[in-house]
């Protein structure tokens, strides 16, 4: 196999020399409202080959290795005074995988578990490359299933202009919730 970032051989899609030198997490903190935080693992400068992985089929790899690398690390540390669920936003399964899923699944720890299918978008529309005007006109309009009245973390691969986590936070708080916070892999405004 090759390296997708060096191009060397490896025996993963990404090369250890690469994991440590190219893919060492910083963590970054946005207010995306008043109060309300987005802690994320990298700029997407950083990543943006590798998060646009997600429509590929090598992409939960490349997904799985990042999630080991970032959010496995942070739930390692993460202590909280009751059990945590982490959402992923939209978990929809597309080109066999969903990455917002691998990212959840990593948080896995003593005190934050995971729980699929929870939050999904009704509107199926693509916000890559658009404006916060064309977001903010075009809703996801998310459904929340089987969960109210818990702590929760909502699990995102990037974060633009913070309209998406700003509408399922809105959606999990009317089920009677309570967002702790938001984590992605990368931020675009970095």
């Amino acid at each position: 196999m090759i390296c997708l970032t060096c191009k060397n051989l490896s025996f993963q899609i990404i090369c250890k020399d690469c994991q440590t030198n190219l893919l060492t997490p910083s963590f970054h903190k946005r207010e995306i409202e008043d109060g309300f935080f987005n802690y994320s693992f990298y700029s997407l400068s950083e990543l943006e080959n590798l998060i646009s992985s997600k429509y590929y089929f090598h992409g939960d790899r490349v997904f799985n290795l990042l999630a080991k690398l970032s959010f496995a690390k942070f739930a390692s540390n993460f202590t909280f005074t009751s059990q945590v669920f982490a959402i992923p936003i939209d978990d929809h399964t597309r080109h066999d995988f969903s990455h917002t899923a691998i990212l959840a699944k990593h948080l896995n720890s003593q005190f934050i578990t995971p729980k699929y299918n929870s939050l999904k978008a009704t509107n199926i529309v693509k916000y890559a490359g658009k404006d916060l005007e064309f977001r903010q006109k075009n809703p996801r309009k998310f459904e929340v299933t089987n969960i109210t009245n818990q702590m929760t973390i909502l699990c995102d691969d990037l974060i633009t202009t913070g309209a998406t986590i700003k509408q399922a936070k809105k959606a999990l708080e009317k089920k009677n919730n309570q967002v702790l916070f938001s984590l992605t892999l990368a931020d675009a405004k970095l």
